[in-house]
């Protein structure tokens, strides 16, 4: 992949939790945190040495500069964000315990983001000097103005022969706004994409295909690597300009054990990784956004060949993410190198070979 800034665009929120995994009808005390998909990805970019800029509306208020000041902090750049409307985006994560599943609800509409309309961004300045542009189902999902906005970039994008990369990001309790159309609108997102990742859950969404299990107890589980791959030959064809496509997927044994893995087609083959052990998660908040920032920088760091370390590296990058509260991965190239080759083990996070 050339190189060149790479331009992350989506919507930045609060997320606000109770401590100690306490339910949000507990406690008197929250806890704050910047954070939101592409966001995280900006973050996860800048501290792997990467040139970002990221760009979305915020409102001129405290919350909103303070926002931006918090992503220039971690080295994102910040010279296209927009600024007005009233309130920023905030969403409030109940973390997940023993058997109780994590939970996540949303306060996004009326945003500064919502109201994001084509024509307020310009894109050929934001995107100048570009070697990518980011998105995901996220950007689009949050009202009819700011889908036709993510369409306008991506439309800029394809024009000026920046590379596109599509992070599917489903969330079904978005996509609220009178005629949405969620499935549409991110099969649309990927006649664009380059390069593509989403969780299994995601490619099963667009492309109406079974699931196939995976539900590891252990690294040595066998996987049904010869349906993946016929599925993948499907996802082609409906992704026909994507030349690297990424699966992750996670198998959670409990609140604060998961097993996650990866699968990334490429040139017309599949290549597959480790399955990763991690028993004592910190936060799995932003893990498919590590994916996504560790891919990006792979794709890099290494030569555009070398898809099993490109693969390999997304992988460690995303389960060091695990180890991380809140929903920036805040982990360098040298830590992700480091787990990758398994030169040393660090406390929650092993990486095992076949």
């Amino acid at each position: 992949m050339k190189q060149g800034k790479i331009v992350t665009f989506g919507e930045l929120m609060l997320r606000f939790s109770k401590q100690d995994k306490q339910r949000l009808s507990q406690g008197k005390m929250f806890c704050g945190n910047y954070g939101g998909s592409e966001a995280n990805v900006a973050v996860s970019l800048a501290m792997q040495g990467e040139q970002v800029e990221y760009v979305t509306r915020l409102p001129n208020t405290q919350t909103g500069r303070a926002g931006a000041m918090k992503l220039r902090e971690l080295g994102v750049g910040t010279d296209y964000i927009l600024y007005g409307g009233d309130r920023i985006g905030v969403y409030y994560f109940e973390e997940a315990a023993s058997l109780r599943n994590a939970g996540v609800t949303y306060d996004r509409n009326g945003s500064a983001y919502y109201y994001l309309k084509p024509g307020m961004i310009d894109w050929r300045h934001a995107l100048d000097g570009a070697a990518v542009l980011q998105v995901s189902g996220i950007t689009a999902a949050i009202s009819q103005d700011a889908a036709d906005a993510t369409f306008e970039a991506l439309d800029t994008a394809r024009e000026m022969g920046i590379t596109i990369s599509v992070d599917l990001n489903y969330r079904k309790n978005l996509w609220r706004y009178e005629g949405a159309q969620p499935r549409e609108t991110l099969l649309r997102m990927m006649q664009y994409a380059e390069v593509m990742f989403g969780d299994v859950i995601e490619y099963d969404f667009v492309s109406e295909h079974e699931r196939i299990p995976f539900k590891p107890l252990t690294p040595d589980y066998d996987m049904n690597l010869d349906a993946y791959r016929r599925w993948y030959e499907e996802l082609q064809l409906l992704a026909p300009r994507c030349r690297k496509m990424m699966i992750g997927m996670r198998n959670e044994i409990s609140s604060s054990h998961h097993m996650l893995t990866a699968l990334l087609w490429a040139d017309g083959r599949m290549y597959n990784a480790p399955i990763v052990d991690i028993p004592n998660v910190v936060d799995p908040m932003g893990v498919g956004d590590a994916f996504d920032g560790g891919f990006l920088h792979a794709l890099r760091l290494f030569d555009d060949s070398e898809n099993q370390r490109i693969l390999d590296y997304s992988l460690a990058a995303a389960s060091l993410k695990n180890t991380i509260s809140g929903d920036f991965n805040l982990s360098t190239e040298e830590e992700i190198l480091e787990v990758m080759n398994d030169h040393y083990t660090i406390k929650d996070v092993k990486v095992y070979s076949f």
